[in-house]
């Protein structure tokens, strides 16, 4: 039995993976879909939520559970199952990048997300400078995140989705050889994401190598459209 600890992507939160928990648990796996501080039900002031809080979250539950983990990370917070390899790498069997952010050591996630000028989303982020966060206007939230999802999922993102602290993706990593570099990665990418697009899902595994790269002709949340084979590729991994 393996335990897969899944984190949410922006916005979102521990629902995304409704349709994989089930899955992976008919499979004789433990699945834990965790809500990041602040999103969700954690109701962590978002003003008061930084990377190190969340990192330290994820660490926390790595370290409650016996044995090691498969940490699944979903776009943006590539960024939190990186960081938290480099201080548990002896506790994480792999990591399983899902159309995320794989990001070198002393760069940000934003440094990564300018370059990626064809994503259909940054023109409908609305920005609350008075609490360092922001939203996505749900306008957008079809055509950018669900295009090849039913419509209901669209209806509960309308209700579900939320406000995002800003400072993780300004926030540099710091990872190194000794701790990050040991610790494998595969990546799964999502051909026709629009969100974080085809470019630069390649970009990044290209210059960060992966143990294997997987595909799924999917939008940027599989784990709605083909819940059947996102889990297929976490098994084998």
């Amino acid at each position: 039995m393996k335990t897969f600890i899944l984190i949410h992507g922006s916005w979102h939160s521990a629902w995304n993976w409704h349709k994989v928990v089930p899955l992976l648990e008919k499979a004789g796996h433990r699945a834990l879909a965790i809500n990041l501080p602040g999103m969700g039900r954690d109701k962590t002031p978002i003003q008061e939520v930084t990377m190190k809080s969340t990192v330290e979250k994820i660490c926390e539950i790595i370290d409650n559970i016996t044995g090691k983990v498969i940490l699944v990370g979903h776009s943006k917070n590539g960024i939190m199952i990186s960081q938290a390899a480099e201080y548990r790498p002896n506790k994480i069997e792999k990591l399983v990048y899902l159309a995320a952010y794989l990001i070198p050591h002393g760069k940000t996630q934003r440094e990564y997300s300018i370059q990626d000028t064809e994503g259909w989303l940054k023109p409908y982020v609305t920005h609350y400078p008075e609490t360092n966060s922001h939203t996505l206007q749900p306008t957008i939230y079809k055509k950018g995140l669900y295009h090849d999802c039913e419509d209901d999922i669209t209806e509960l993102a309308k209700v579900l989705l939320s406000h995002e602290p800003v400072e993780s993706g300004i926030m540099p990593l710091h990872l190194t050889e000794e701790n990050y570099g040991t610790v494998p990665r595969v990546y799964i990418e999502c051909t026709e994401d629009r969100a974080v697009t085809p470019f630069i899902q390649r970009k990044m595994y290209t210059e960060m190598p992966c143990e294997k790269i997987y595909s799924l002709p999917t939008s940027h949340s599989p784990f709605f459209s083909k819940p059947k084979e996102l889990v297929n590729i976490l098994l084998h991994v």
